[in-house]
């Protein structure tokens, strides 16, 4: 056991290196006087859309959601809000 060296400082530095997080959470209203451009630009900064909808969710996403989902985004539609994540932020419904 005498050989074991652990450098905490190192490993510190690394997981901060490794977990850091761009970006903020974003409130709106998916309601189409925003554009499809500056949703999926928020989204392409890394932040988490949370869109109160006001109106068809489908008709109001169609333009940007094919496009988060294949980038490998995360929509979730719960209680009237779209949750819309970038790649590597899950939306976690198993509590739903």
């Amino acid at each position: 056991m005498s050989d074991f060296d652990l450098d905490l400082r190192t490993v510190e530095e690394h997981i901060e290196e490794e977990f850091e997080l761009e970006g903020s959470i974003v409130l709106g209203v998916l309601d189409g006087d925003t554009s499809d451009e500056k949703w999926l630009e928020a989204i392409g900064a890394g932040n988490v859309l949370i869109l109160y909808v006001d109106g068809e969710v489908n008709e109001l996403a169609r333009g940007f959601a094919r496009d988060v989902k294949e980038s490998g985004g995360n929509l979730v539609h719960f209680r009237g809000f779209l949750i819309v994540t970038p790649p590597g932020i899950d939306v976690d419904t198993s509590r739903l």
